[in-house]
């Protein structure tokens, strides 16, 4: 195995001798920075594939694709088993990955830093306070759930069994508060404002087929520690074009936070007896939150080694920005632009200043070389040329053989999923009470004599029937029952009727009342108001006034006023 990675090549008086970098040294990580078509991927390229060879543990996060499909073409025959590709564009064969499966109590914050972390990121502009608060807890609460997947995000907000179930689980009394004490009080607009945004934006990952059947997995197919103990080749593939932009950033920051609590557990290995594991992460800045400035500052202890490249400074977080040029021991520069100029040449001055920084050619770098733990003076230098590629390719077979091992059908996941979708549904079934029988009384049927059993008493009055005799009661119209009934004596009747015709009561003013023969067959309401409009407005009798009496009584009071006048007169007098 050789103890140095060769990369570049001395260009300083024509003296062309090719450098590079210690073990040792790779172990406080390397940092390139330059723009797009600069030669960034091929020193990230010919790096991985000596690494490769040499036999090392090897991972590789690639947000473009190339850069991973490239290194399936440069495996060697005798590390073919090595290699696990993860590829979330193969459909129908998903590898499980669940980030939150089995993680150390120790480390449960960590994930729920990363997972929040990297939503924040995809929807800085509209995130808010109690939108990380509220999903913070729901993640926190699924990693003490045995079994959990993010799948169960969306259903501890809004279902009530599975939310109880989560709980009895939860051992933090934190946690279990915030759900029994606090959310358990959110009513009407307040529950709506406090899950919409997470359902919105969660849900936006989770109800993708394609993310669904990856997290979805209660048990992960990849053991990265494993990966790294046994110096394995993890090749993840996240191709934006593919899978999209958002789908890559969520998959590569739950993979790289994944590789952190792996190489985190290797706590319980001395020192000295772990292996180095390399790290290339391209277009980092897509994976960065603020949780991956503790890998950086923590990585080198538990030997990973990072290997980070991307295209310009703000494209990173402060936070992370100051734990990159606070941790990185080698630090490479292709030509960036002006802002960045100014801020390298506080690390590369005076040797090179922002003016020399713009103007560099393809594959010229600037760089301050990691050497036996000390930087190097910076100085100038040029980039191997591509690796040329082996006559013989196993990408076919590396595919092949990870499919086989890892993945797994597409319709047998999604059966999976939608058992469990609806376990929940089946339990809450399962506790609803049940109705109690009806009481059956026993009875024997008016018609056939038969015994049968009924709802209701008998009372020896009313006819029962068994369901037979019922059924034809009513095909029949139930007119056998109606006059089966005894009818009333004519001269026990509470009202008789002495004639054959009857008067139609009806409103004053609308004629001569209708006369119904009352032998005739009686007709609805709808029937009568069809032959002749019904009035049901009750009308007030006017008082009838004698205006022939009234009319002689003001004649003989205005014909006689005198006589009235005296008679008014004699009247008070006989009261005085």
């Amino acid at each position: 195995m050789n103890d140095i990675t060769l990369f570049a090549q001395t260009n300083f008086r024509n003296q062309q001798r090719q450098f590079g970098i210690k073990t040792l040294d790779r172990r406080k990580h390397l940092y390139i920075i330059g723009k797009t078509g600069m030669g960034k991927t091929t020193l990230l390229e010919n790096t991985a594939i000596q690494d490769i060879r040499d036999g090392k543990g090897v991972g590789i996060v690639d947000p473009h694709g190339e850069f991973a499909e490239k290194m399936l073409d440069f495996v060697p025959s005798n590390r073919v088993n090595d290699v696990v590709y993860f590829n979330p564009a193969d459909l129908n064969y998903p590898i499980a990955f669940n980030v939150i499966e089995k993680v150390d109590p120790e480390y449960r914050h960590l994930v729920a830093s990363g997972l929040v972390g990297v939503f924040k990121k995809i929807w800085a502009e509209t995130w808010g306070p109690r939108l990380e608060y509220v999903l913070r807890n729901a993640i926190l609460a699924l990693l003490e759930y045995p079994g959990s997947t993010l799948l169960g995000i969306m259903r501890i907000l809004i279902d009530k069994d599975y939310r109880q179930k989560v709980l009895d689980k939860i051992k933090d009394p934190v946690i279990k508060s915030f759900w029994l004490n606090e959310f358990s009080k959110y009513r009407g607009n307040f529950e709506v404002e406090a899950i919409a945004p997470i359902q919105n934006k969660v849900g936006q990952f989770l109800t993708s087929p394609l993310i669904r059947n990856i997290v979805g997995q209660t048990k992960s197919a990849i053991n990265i520690r494993e990966v790294m103990d046994k110096e394995k080749i993890l090749i993840m593939n996240l191709s934006k074009g593919r899978i999209g932009e958002d789908n890559s950033a969520l998959l590569g920051a739950m993979l790289i936070t994944r590789i952190q609590l792996a190489a985190m557990s290797r706590v319980d290995v001395p020192e000295e007896e772990r292996e180095d594991f390399y790290l290339y992460v391209d277009e980092f800045q897509n994976f960065a939150t603020e949780a991956f400035a503790t890998i950086l500052s923590e990585a080198r202890k538990y030997r990973l080694d990072l290997i980070l490249a991307h295209q310009y400074i703000t494209q990173m977080e402060e936070k992370v920005r100051d734990a990159v040029f606070g941790n990185v021991g080698t630090m490479v520069s292709f030509r960036v632009g002006a802002a960045d100029a100014e801020y390298l040449e506080k690390e590369f001055a005076p040797e090179f200043m922002a003016q020399d920084l713009v103007n560099l050619d393809f594959a010229n770098i600037y760089l301050k070389l990691m050497i036996d733990g000390l930087a190097s003076r910076p100085f100038s230098a040029t980039t191997l040329p591509p690796t040329p590629k082996s006559e013989e390719s196993h990408r076919d077979k590396i595919i092949k053989i990870s499919r086989e091992r890892y993945a797994s059908q597409r319709q047998e996941v999604e059966e999976k999923i939608a058992k469990w979708s609806e376990v929940i549904a089946v339990e809450r079934e399962l506790k609803k009470p049940k109705k109690s029988p009806k009481k059956l009384f026993e009875a024997i049927c008016s018609d056939c004599g038969k015994k049968t059993q009924v709802s209701f008493q008998p009372d020896g009055v009313r006819p029962v029937y068994c369901p037979e005799c019922l059924e034809k009661a009513r095909s029949s119209g139930a007119t056998g029952q109606r006059n089966s009934r005894p009818r009333m004596p004519v001269d026990k009747a509470p009202f008789q009727i002495s004639s054959d015709k009857i008067i139609a009561a009806e409103p004053a003013g609308r004629g001569e009342p209708k006369v119904i023969n009352s032998k005739e067959k009686g007709i609805s309401l709808e029937e009568a108001s069809k032959r002749e409009p019904v009035s049901f407005k009750h009308e007030r009798k006017r008082k009838q006034v004698n205006l022939e009496e009234l009319r002689k009584t003001l004649e003989e009071s205005l014909a006689n006023p005198e006589k009235e006048e005296i008679k008014k007169g004699g009247e008070k007098n006989e009261v005085k």
